[in-house]
């Protein structure tokens, strides 16, 4: 990784491009310190930390910006609620469909109607975000200062959209990840700062903390061995020289947990929604439902979460991985290119061969997010550590990270590096 990252510096284009991410992410943390105007939130960061669970969660994901109410206090959630949205009336709609199919003028134009939802969905959030704080100490004076701040919220959001769009387009990596990624990192020192605090005030042992770390670190070292897994299909192309036909060999890599970080972050907005809209009122009987009662898959302490959550991953990795490689485009482009799967005939029969291919790819996948997001969740129920946070923190970091690595090492590959690489 070291070496990688040593020969991109190298490169001047790579160079660039790092340092336009890490200036982009700079930009991007300041703005987590810009409160929204006659907000007083003094007691906003005290409520929340008592409060623990879901907002906790979810301001860890915005870097303590939704408990400082900043302006980037919405993060990414609307755009990726949007996404969500459009990908699905993609496949339900015979006209996006359509325009998806388009190339890059389909991508674009499907890129553009997301960004319009998000700026919807960032609005509602925004109005959801204000009521939610109210609860917990925020308040203003004037209906005009309420819509000054969900405008501020909105325009944040708006304004965190073209950031990860920036990074995407002139830096490394995607760029709704890395900023998540990023906010979490900026998160670690606090929260190694409460769990020294849960053991020295007597709430926790020093045993519960070595067990802690040491199913931290086997949860770190499988997260890494899975991101660096995948499996491979072997391709043969023929082609003529000199009148004589030679094979030439090569393959397609899925990875097995290159979809997961984004299928994680979907499945979390999707199951903590209903519980978000719930903490608006706490008195509606649709609240006490969703957060109290043991029946609710949306209650974080029943086993129920535990199974949607579970579900949620599975599907929207097997989703998310079947919109990402399209096998039936694959399958056509591996015959327009007069190439061919040992064992499976052209057409049709490669197409299936590369769904079920992708299906158990997906279903691997799906375990291993599932046991690395659920195994802090099970913890949390037997010791005195708020950690639900920590396996899916670790799972977009490291997936974020690998991501980063094998895009400057295509980078590489392009410029003709092939040597600084590590040879098989």
């Amino acid at each position: 990784m070291f070496k990688t990252l040593r020969n991109a510096w190298n490169v001047t284009e790579l160079r660039k491009r790092i340092l336009y991410t890490f200036l982009i992410l700079v930009i991007y943390r300041l703005g987590n310190h810009i409160i929204v105007p006659f907000v007083d939130t003094s007691d906003i960061v005290k409520s929340m930390s008592e409060q623990g669970g879901l907002l906790s969660f979810v301001d860890m994901m915005n870097g303590g910006a939704l408990s400082k109410l900043s302006v980037f206090a919405l993060g990414v959630m609307p755009y990726i609620e949007a996404s969500i949205i459009m990908q699905l009336l993609t496949v339900a709609i015979p006209r996006l469909e359509s325009i998806s199919k388009e190339g890059e003028e389909g991508r674009k134009k499907i890129g553009k109607y997301t960004r319009y939802l998000s700026i919807v969905f960032s609005i509602i959030m925004g109005i959801g975000t204000y009521a939610v704080m109210t609860h917990y100490g925020a308040s203003v004076d004037s209906n005009f200062e309420k819509a000054l701040v969900v405008l501020t919220l909105m325009a944040g959001s708006t304004f965190t959209m073209w950031l990860g769009d920036q990074i995407t387009a002139k830096g490394i990596g995607n760029g709704m990840s890395l900023l998540i990624a990023w906010n979490i990192l900026s998160r670690i020192p606090s929260m190694i700062g409460q769990i020294a605090e849960i053991i020295e005030t007597g709430n926790a042992s020093l045993i519960e903390a070595i067990v802690l770390v040491g199913v931290l670190a086997i949860l770190l070292v499988g997260v890494i061995a899975a991101s660096l897994s995948e499996r491979r299909v072997p391709i043969q192309y023929a082609t003529k020289s000199n009148g004589k036909v030679f094979n030439q060999s090569s393959n397609i890599p899925f990875g097995l947990t290159s979809s997961v970080v984004i299928s994680i972050i979907f499945a979390m907005s999707v199951v903590q929604f209903p519980a978000i809209i719930a903490q608006i009122n706490t008195n509606w009987g649709y609240s006490k439902w969703v957060l109290n009662s043991q029946w609710s898959p949306f209650n974080t302490n029943t086993v129920w979460y535990v199974i949607l959550f579970v579900l949620a991953i599975m599907f929207f990795t097997w989703f998310y991985t079947q919109i990402t490689f399209k096998p039936d485009e694959m399958a056509e482009n591996i015959h327009k290119s007069s190439g061919f799967i040992p064992g499976v005939r052209p057409g049709e029969p490669t197409e299936k061969y590369l769904t079920s291919v992708l299906n158990r790819v997906s279903v691997i996948s799906g375990i291993i997010a599932s046991i690395v997001s659920i195994v802090p969740i099970i913890m949390e129920k037997f010791g005195n550590f708020k950690v639900s946070i920590t396996g899916t923190a670790l799972l977009i970091v490291i997936g974020v990270s690998v991501e980063i690595v094998k895009t400057l090492e295509s980078q590489l590959v392009m410029r003709n590096y092939e040597g600084f690489l590590k040879k098989n």
